[in-house]
């Protein structure tokens, strides 16, 4: 902002000066004399045609990933999705040592012992998404705070400013002052269905080995797994876990152990460690993290972290499908943590010692804010959906050749609609373009509405409805955004970045009614560039700035299709071009905003 402060006194000085310049010697020109009174420009707005294709999605790739589905989602409309996970697992350093001493090296004299290393607890821990945004900066996130942009807002109500609490290090969401560790709440945006209800969980050991590199490359390419690939009951071993957890909020504290030779702190008070909100789980079957990591301790097995995925080819995570929840889950941030304790010697006497050893799922996967792509994964995972069969009227929409009526569009393994701009022949749609450029148009907006079908999807039931669309380019996969025009925030939330396309679900009385994108800069280049008019593709997104794209298997081959659509699980209908007379207020058209000299 300040940019453009500095730049716009002289700019404003500069037509001040010329416009005295120009009084001073009016008698002595008479250019533009007249003109100005009769308008020299006319402005207007164009309609043109707009053809949409349904395109169903056989399946998707789904390692990867930047976040993981797990659960199932019953959607109204579209039917229930059954997903899982396989992962790998990854120990934290090769050739661990357990205890204080190798495995080679107990036994062999009176001060290196066996140490008898044995599991205690096993606990596994994947953390769900959470929105951690706090605009103001006063400890407590935008969606909890009652006026998120004002730090001295008083959340709780008990007389004191968010930001004295934060700093004084009392709770700003509960009215009891007292000075303590309290846990952290969060709000968690991914997770869908009954949070209130305890779910079914079941962790049990993979026997498939998951390839980081495909050797139809030559080994040279990453190995792609796709949504329809299913490991039970072929390839499941041991079972690790079953049983109940419910969805937690809060962080978890766990406090330190008092030091009796500190008589003036205690510091049972004080915080050795937090849980985030995520399925925070004790594991069963401990003799099995017995046999395949502690007792393997100087083995081949765990040499290396290759040889290990190799020996221990990773877990099966699944929900029971009879359980009414969903959630994205952060596998990058996911670990193991065996409790162990060994024999050890202190100053001659035999004593008790505990330590933790860390396995990990997946790395890398982070988001790229300036390219909008992924950073590279170390590990592997997959996700696994199984959809129901859709109604009728979806798949024969699917299945037509025809432009579409109803653009069906679902996330993860589901659909997404190829759009044309103009006419379905491109040598029509070229000429069309010609007479554009000849009309020497400037041209102000162009843009497409998708309206919703709300007919559809209130008879289908309470449907959630996906916040934004995205439209893309299909043969360079870019979006149609202009990050150097588009200057909307793009960091924090994503449904503040690139605010003039748009493309965010409009409401009214709390549902959807439209969504509007712009595409003013590719109607541009198209105009001013000689640009191609490609087939463009349109798709949910759960974040606008992650331009990342995956294999999809379509019945007529491969494409690619955005990833932030493959993590959604979300579905919609608009309407398309191809309407009814009673829908024509909801066609499907491009309509474009211009200037032109007279």
């Amino acid at each position: 902002m300040a940019f453009y402060k500095r730049l716009a006194t002289p700019i404003i000085a500069a037509v001040i000066s010329v416009a005295i310049f120009s009084s001073c010697e009016e008698e002595l020109t008479a250019i533009g004399d007249g003109v100005i009174g009769e308008n020299p420009f006319e402005t207007g707005v164009e309609v043109f045609d707009v053809f949409a294709y349904n395109k169903k999605i056989n399946s998707v790739k789904t390692n990867g990933l930047p976040l993981y589905q797990l659960g199932n989602f019953d959607d109204p409309l579209y039917g229930k999705t059954v997903a899982s996970i396989t992962t790998q697992l990854q120990i934290s350093s090769a050739a661990p040592i357990f205890g204080s001493i190798s495995e080679s090296e107990e036994g062999t004299s009176d001060t290196l012992i066996e140490e008898n290393e044995i599991v205690k607890e096993v606990r596994l821990f994947i953390p769900y998404v959470t929105n951690a945004i706090d605009t103001d900066g006063d400890g407590v996130v935008d969606d909890l705070d009652v006026d998120p942009e004002d730090p001295n807002s008083d959340s709780d109500g008990d007389g004191f400013s968010d930001n004295d609490e934060r700093i004084a290090g009392t709770n700003p969401l509960s009215s009891t002052n007292d000075n303590i560790a309290f846990p952290k709440k969060f709000v968690l945006d991914s997770i869908f269905g009954n949070r209130d209800a305890a779910f079914n969980i079941k962790i049990e050991e993979s026997k498939f080995y998951l390839r980081d590199l495909d050797p139809n490359t030559n080994f040279e390419q990453s190995q792609e797994y796709f949504s329809n690939k299913e490991f039970s009951p072929e390839f499941i071993g041991d079972l690790i876990h079953e049983g109940q957890e419910t969805v937690r909020d809060t962080e978890l504290l766990f406090f330190n152990e008092d030091d009796a030779d500190t008589e003036d702190t205690d510091e049972s008070l004080t915080v050795d460690k937090t849980i985030a909100p995520g399925i925070w789980v004790s594991l069963d079957n401990t003799a099995f993290f017995q046999e395949r990591i502690l007792d393997k301790e100087g083995s081949n097995e765990l040499s290396t972290n290759e040889n290990f995925k190799e020996f221990l080819r990773g877990l099966h995570i699944t929900i029971s499908e009879s359980d009414d929840i969903f959630m994205l889950l952060n596998l990058s941030a996911a670990t193991v943590t065996i409790t162990y304790e060994y024999d050890s010697l202190v100053d001659g006497v035999l004593e008790k010692a505990e330590e933790d050893f860390v396995l990990g799922f997946v790395g890398g996967g982070a988001i790229d804010l300036t390219t909008g792509g992924l950073t590279t994964k170390v590990g592997n995972a997959v996700n696994t959906f199984i959809n129901e069969e859709y109604p009728v009227e979806i798949t024969e929409a699917y299945n037509s050749l025809e432009s579409a009526e109803k653009i069906y569009l679902k996330g993860g393994a589901g659909s997404y609609a190829e759009i044309k701009l103009f006419s379905e022949d491109d040598a029509i749609g070229a000429s069309i373009i010609d007479e554009l450029k000849s009309n020497n148009w400037v041209i102000n907006e162009a843009s497409l509405v998708f309206y919703v079908d709300r007919e559809t999807l209130d008879a289908a039931g309470d449907v959630e409805e996906p916040l934004r669309l995205y439209l893309y380019n299909t043969e360079t996969n870019q979006p149609l955004y202009n990050i150097a025009t588009d200057f909307s925030l793009q960091t924090g939330s994503s449904l503040d970045s690139y605010l003039f396309y748009d493309g965010i679900l409009e409401k009214e009385s709390s549902k959807g009614v439209q969504y509007k994108i712009r595409i003013t800069d590719y109607i541009n280049n198209l105009l001013i560039r000689d640009g191609e008019n490609v087939t463009l593709g349109l798709s949910l997104t759960s974040d606008i700035r992650i331009v990342s794209v995956g294999s999809a298997m379509l019945n007529s081959g491969e494409v690619n299709v955005p990833v932030m659509s493959t993590i959604n699980p979300l579905g919609t209908v608009l309407f398309g071009n191809n309407v009814d007379d009673s829908n024509s207020d909801k066609q499907l058209k491009l309509e474009i905003s211009y200037t032109k000299p007279n």
